[in-house]
């Protein structure tokens, strides 16, 4: 059975989920999967410009020039030594050497957020622009629906507008909330927050901070202070999740690596992948930050914040295959 036909197989009854990620992968099924499906039948037999067309196409979709070379020697090789000529069962081998290995780790990589202890603690960040906010609202709606009791904390006291964005969300899913004043000190927000959360039994705590990228100094300074106040108010800090627009592609990879310099950054929350044809930028992640995709935005509605599943994900690449 074929790395095509494995996928299918798993998938044979749809749910929401799956259907959600079948439909919020359209654009990257366009520029990725059906790109290769049309290439097979412009070839009758591999060559070699079957196999630059197919490393134009992993470029393309944002899978990173490195990875997309490293693959590519892959394929050669294993075509060679298989001796593989017809060019749909080397698009099935494309398929098993960019998701075999991941797929195996993500039998053993934490997705969803563990609650093991009253209160977990999360602290978000990201640069302005990738969601940040509406995705913070997503995540604690997701929780709400299963019964926990949510506290957010409006720590991104400089970007004009944030607070009552926050707020606003914070009402629409009946979360709680504490903020500051703008320009306020952010480690002060969250100290008011934690005092708050004292008082209340809370499952989860999930604090807003700022990205300013463009002075990393600060920004380290204002994270770390944050760590410290969490740390001696008797809390610990559970995750750490910095949100990519997908959209951005490579710049959205280039992003997480400046956050990672500053933050012990535990997963990625990757938004707006239903509004690009850069579907690679997974793989990408991956390859260049060895972070985990923990969730993934595939729509607007407060419910299309999913947990990421690879075979889902790919299951939505292939779903017209």
């Amino acid at each position: 059975m074929g790395f095509f036909d494995k996928i299918k197989e798993i998938f044979k009854k749809k749910d929401k989920s799956v259907e959600t990620y079948d439909s919020g992968l359209k654009e990257s099924r366009d520029a990725f999967t059906n790109r290769l499906k049309k290439l097979s039948k412009k070839y009758s037999k591999i060559n070699e410009e079957y196999f630059e067309e197919i490393e134009e196409i992993l470029i393309s979709a944002d899978c990173g020039v490195t990875f997309t070379m490293n693959i590519m020697e892959e394929l050669v090789d294993k075509a060679k030594r298989e001796k593989i000529t017809e060019p749909d069962e080397i698009n099935d081998s494309l398929f098993s050497l960019l998701f075999s290995s991941y797929l195996k780790e993500e039998e053993e990589l934490k997705k969803d957020i563990v609650f093991d202890h009253k209160p977990v603690v999360i602290l978000v960040c990201g640069v302005n622009g990738v969601g940040k906010t509406t995705t913070i609202a997503k995540l604690a709606h997701r929780y709400i629906l299963e019964g926990k009791k949510v506290l957010l904390i409006a720590a991104d006291t400089f970007r004009a507008g944030a607070k009552e964005q926050l707020t606003y969300w914070s009402e629409k899913i009946n979360a709680d909330i504490v903020s500051g004043k703008e320009n306020g000190d952010p480690a002060s927000v969250v100290f008011d927050g934690l005092q708050k959360s004292k008082t209340r039994d809370y499952d989860l705590i999930i604090i807003d901070t700022a990205g300013r990228l463009q002075n990393k100094v600060n920004l380290m300074n204002e994270l770390k202070k944050i760590g410290k106040v969490v740390e001696k108010e008797g809390y610990q800090l559970d995750e750490s999740l910095l949100i990519i627009d997908a959209t951005t592609g490579q710049n959205g990879v280039l992003q997480a690596k400046a956050f990672k310099e500053i933050l012990p950054l535990s997963g990625i929350i990757l938004t707006k992948m239903d509004g690009t044809s850069k579907g690679g930028i997974i793989l990408a992640i991956k390859n260049e930050l060895n972070l985990p995709v923990r969730f993934i935005g595939l729509g607007e509605k407060m419910d299309d914040l999913e947990v990421f599943d690879l075979a889902k994900y790919i299951h939505g690449l292939i779903e017209n295959e």
